[in-house]
């Protein structure tokens, strides 16, 4: 039997991601069946499993995936630009389906939340990190507590989630997100 080379296990395991990402979302958790996956994925079952132990541990690698390229978005450009980089390019955000089903796993699967917890950590790092710079930098407000900030992001994030995913982005969101913006900056 002939070796599979590194290269074509990644572009394979890609393949396998970009499919699931987009059955995900389409079809909620519960609805990615394995033949939906496979349709998806153009894969059969036996190739998506050799990468994943299960769905699950599929829908935590994807869900690993898309929370690590926001924390690079973040770390190196706040979570606003993650934000506006959603406004932009909706097209290159399949996974708000998927950011919807990790908030309602996490609130009905207690297995599925430690597993998350554990993993979404480097978001909140990055943004804390971000943060920090910027305040050090006299570019932040500095009468409210990071971890308050943070709170506060993340919260206007997943609001603009919600409101992408339902369809209703009837305003210009990109003004609200300069109202945010504007609303960490520090005033002098």
């Amino acid at each position: 039997m002939p070796k599979v080379s590194e290269d074509h296990l990644a572009a394979r395991r890609s393949q396998i991601l970009d499919g699931a990402r987009r059955c995900f979302a389409d079809f909620g958790y519960d609805g990615a069946t394995v033949r939906r996956l496979e349709i998806a994925t153009g894969l059969s079952r036996g190739a998506i499993f050799h990468h994943f132990k299960d769905k699950d541990g599929l829908f935590l690698a994807l869900a690993q995936e898309d929370a690590e390229r926001m924390a690079d978005v973040a770390s190196n450009e706040g979570l606003v630009q993650v934000m506006r980089d959603m406004l932009s390019s909706p097209e290159q955000f399949n996974w708000l389906g998927t950011r919807l089903e990790i908030t309602r796993r996490l609130r009905t699967d207690p297995e599925f939340a430690k597993a998350w917890t554990q993993r979404s950590a480097e978001l909140t790092e990055a943004t804390v990190g971000r943060l920090e710079r910027q305040r050090n930098a006299g570019k932040l407000r500095d009468d409210v507590p990071t971890e308050v900030l943070v709170a506060y992001l993340d919260l206007v994030l997943d609001g603009l989630i919600a409101r992408l995913a339902s369809g209703h982005a009837e305003i210009e969101l990109g003004r609200v997100l300069d109202l945010v913006e504007e609303s960490v900056r520090r005033r002098d």
